[in-house]
């Protein structure tokens, strides 16, 4: 399948099961959020920018598990199932792993795609309340009002994002097609 013919089966496959998608990630997203802001409030007036990175870091390897781990809840409703919470960390992982060997391209569009999203959803809300020298270099104690507000729009990115991509690495690790759409689309 191509890389637009996986992109457009992954939003048709959100848009078919929004609900079960949705409760999965948004799910994944609060479990992440612990970690999340934890990383933030360890280097809270830390003006270094290495410590930026290494919270940039971290961000970035919970981002990836909750990731994989909603990979794997999904991938049943791509056949018309339900969303499989136990054992999803192995079974996203191993999507995946396979999505990246079997189509690159795609997970990489998949990947831009769902950053382009999550970026409008969150970068002008976050510079707005911590501003840019705070979004892109260290935290250097933003007040926690601010904080709040950048950290709920990156949840809400999160909750948006995580099942596109999901459904994206699903398609792309077993190049199913969608056979059928719902009625009246």
């Amino acid at each position: 399948m191509s890389t637009p013919a996986v992109l457009r089966s992954a939003v048709a496959l959100l848009r078919r099961h929004w609900q079960a998608a949705y409760l999965v990630s948004l799910t994944a997203t609060l479990v992440n959020t612990v970690p999340d802001v934890l990383r933030q409030v360890l280097v809270w007036d830390d003006p270094r920018v290495l410590s930026a990175l290494a919270v940039d870091v971290v961000g970035f390897g919970t981002a990836l598990v909750a990731q994989l781990w909603v990979t794997g809840a999904v991938a049943g409703l791509a056949d018309g199932g339900r969303p499989t919470r136990s054992g999803a960390l192995r079974r996203g992982a191993d999507l995946a792993v396979r999505a990246v060997r079997r189509a690159p391209g795609t997970v990489l569009a998949g990947v831009v795609c769902g950053g382009a999203v999550s970026a409008v959803l969150t970068i002008p809300v976050s510079v707005a309340a911590l501003g840019w020298h705070r979004v892109l270099g260290p935290l250097d104690a933003p007040g926690v009002g601010a904080f709040a507000v950048a950290s709920v729009s990156d949840l809400v990115a999160s909750a948006v994002t995580l099942p596109f991509l999901a459904f994206v690495l699903v398609l792309a690790a077993t190049g199913r097609r969608l056979t059928s759409t719902p009625a009246g689309q």
